[in-house]
């Protein structure tokens, strides 16, 4: 299922701008409900990216004007993390864990592999939007090295033939309508 928020268009202009005020009022209630408070920039981060599928530059400066930061802090925030994301995601996302103890037990071949077989470089979303090639600094999953994350779901001790299998299989779904 897609985490992409709808396309805006002017044959929908009504529709649309009632989704992206009811966004809106979503996300602020969230931040009412931290009154505010600039301990709370996670909480807000993952409802804002909840709502909206990314977090766009325009997002990251009202998170921080709302909660009295400095777009700086706002912006190292989302960009530490990895399961913030700061550009459009493909329908189905695919993170390969770089941490010490999956790049020991051969997360780079596998990362080389997928990147071989979907022709994406990892950072980086299909023209046709269907699958996001991602890395992570580490998922936390050390014991089930190499991991990777496929649509949510973590995969431990990951193989390349094993993923490209899952993928091809993913691909070959039909796409979820916009």
């Amino acid at each position: 299922m897609s985490n992409r928020a709808p396309a805006e268009s002017p044959a929908r202009g009504s529709a649309s701008a009632a989704i992206a005020d009811n966004r809106q009022k979503l996300l602020e209630a969230t931040m009412r409900r931290h009154q505010y408070r600039p301990d709370a920039l996670i909480e807000v981060l993952h409802k804002a990216q909840e709502l909206y599928g990314y977090l766009s530059p325009q997002l990251l400066a009202s998170i921080a004007h709302s909660l009295h930061l400095p777009p700086s802090r706002v912006y190292g925030v989302a960009t530490f993390y990895h399961f913030f994301s700061l550009a459009p995601q493909g329908e189905h996302t695919c993170t390969v864990c770089l941490g010490t103890a999956c790049y020991v037990k051969g997360a780079l071949e596998i990362l080389s592999a997928l990147e071989a077989e979907t022709g994406l470089k990892a950072g980086h979303t299909s023209p046709d939007g269907r699958l996001s090639l991602l890395t992570a600094r580490c998922l936390g999953a050390c014991g089930i090295a190499p991991a990777v994350v496929l649509d949510g779901v973590v995969i431990g001790h990951a193989d390349a033939e094993t993923l490209r299998a899952r993928l091809h299989a993913l691909l070959a779904e039909a796409p979820v309508a916009p």
